[in-house]
């Protein structure tokens, strides 16, 4: 089969490109720029597009058809938020035939909305912070401190509406520590982010439960614990372990994606909070997510599984992995490292409990050889890691 891959500097694209490549079929990688991590894997063709997703999705959309067309692409997959959004608004323009295994649009945006999944997280069984949801930037005024503080401010999508012609842009999570800061942060955002969520900081380890639901049931399920994230305080993991299924927190997740009647992948993300120990919902990623490599290390192949169910093909559940393995992005590390380094806990948002810089240094260090996998690097296929390395030190660009 015949598969195209978006958003070729992804990691997520990449373990992906790596998984159906070994699982024999044909990939290719759409791609803006001559060099990208997924075009120089091996056994991966290149694709070129001009257009990008955010600020021309329908422009993008139409040379994903035509790409499509011309390569006789059997199945379609997009990577990021901007890339599934912009296919799935223009599913229409998809050649017969090219299978997008995504939930409709509506289905998509829904899952995405923080408010709305926050809600149905809750009635499905998970445990979720305290949150206040401001419907306008004028909300603010009213936000007292009321032990809600130091808090996280959420826009309800990363991906809102930009302008005119269906472009988008992309907003980001912030941390404040007191009211004063809350507000400042809301002046600063679009009037497009809101509702906005100001959320209690939950204090722990961050943890995500994988699933694959199609037609109406769990094909497969993962889990993973996050041992270190960049920023430090909480962001993209860097360095994970695959953790046992919680019976708990999987029944609940299932709930869930059976509420919004879910189809293809998705990551359930949350956190093992400190003190109670209860699992918090965080919010629903419905597209392949950046830590995808360790599930396959583990033993479970969500593209390879993604793709059969696209086809059509029966699947046979699976939750059975290796629990212990740990998956670690080096330059991703080497990002959060210098952070702990070369500033102080309080401006990481951190704890002065949560570790010193030698403490930083020392983990970093610290290796498990036989056991720890590296995200990138391949034996096998290294030149994705010599791209990055040279875009990391700015000498590819």
């Amino acid at each position: 089969m015949r598969i195209l891959i978006t958003d070729p500097n992804e990691r997520a694209a990449l373990a992906a490109a790596r998984s159906l490549v070994a699982a024999g079929h044909e990939v290719y990688a759409a791609a803006r720029k001559r060099l990208s991590l997924v075009g120089v894997s091996r056994g991966v063709r290149p694709a070129r597009v001009k257009a990008e997703p955010l600020g021309q999705p329908s422009e993008y959309a139409g040379e994903l058809a035509q790409l499509a067309r011309e390569l006789g692409i059997g199945v379609l997959l997009p990577v990021t938020d901007p890339s599934v959004e912009a296919l799935l608004e223009h599913r229409d323009a998809m050649p017969q035939g090219v299978a997008l295994p995504f939930p409709n649009l509506c289905t998509y945006l829904q899952g995405s909305d923080k408010a709305r999944s926050l809600a149905l997280a809750r009635s499905a069984g998970l445990g979720v912070p305290d949150t206040v949801v401001l419907t306008s930037r004028e909300d603010g005024a009213f936000l007292s401190e009321r032990g809600l503080f130091p808090a996280v401010v959420k826009p309800h999508r990363s991906v809102i509406p930009a302008g005119t012609g269906g472009a988008r842009r992309k907003v980001e999570v912030s941390h404040v520590e007191d009211v004063p800061a809350c507000r400042q942060v809301l002046a600063g955002l679009p009037s497009e982010a809101f509702p906005v969520l100001v959320q209690r900081r939950v204090r722990g380890a961050g943890e995500g439960l994988f699933l694959l639901r199609w037609d109406g049931e769990i094909v497969a399920a993962f889990a993973h614990r996050r041992l270190r994230e960049k920023p430090p305080a909480g962001g993209v993991s860097v360095y994970r372990e695959s953790i046992a299924l919680n019976p708990e927190v999987l029944a609940a997740g299932t709930a869930l994606l059976t509420k919004l009647d879910w189809q293809g992948v998705a990551m359930i993300e949350g956190k093992r909070e400190r003190d109670t120990g209860r699992f918090v919902f965080m919010e629903v990623n419905g597209r392949l997510w950046g830590s995808l490599q360790l599930a396959l290390d583990a033993g479970v192949d969500f593209p390879a599984l993604l793709v059969r169910c696209a086809l059509g093909e029966k699947v046979a559940l699976i939750r059975r992995y290796a629990v212990g393995v740990r998956s670690r992005w080096f330059w991703g590390d080497v990002d959060q490292l210098y952070l702990r380094v070369t500033r102080r806990p309080a401006e990481l948002h951190l704890e002065n409990g949560d570790g010193s810089r030698l403490t930083a240094l020392r983990q970093f260090l610290r290796i498990r050889p036989g056991r720890d996998r590296e995200e990138i690097w391949r034996w096998r296929d290294p030149a994705p890691f010599l791209v990055e390395t040279l875009q990391w030190t700015g000498l590819l660009k």
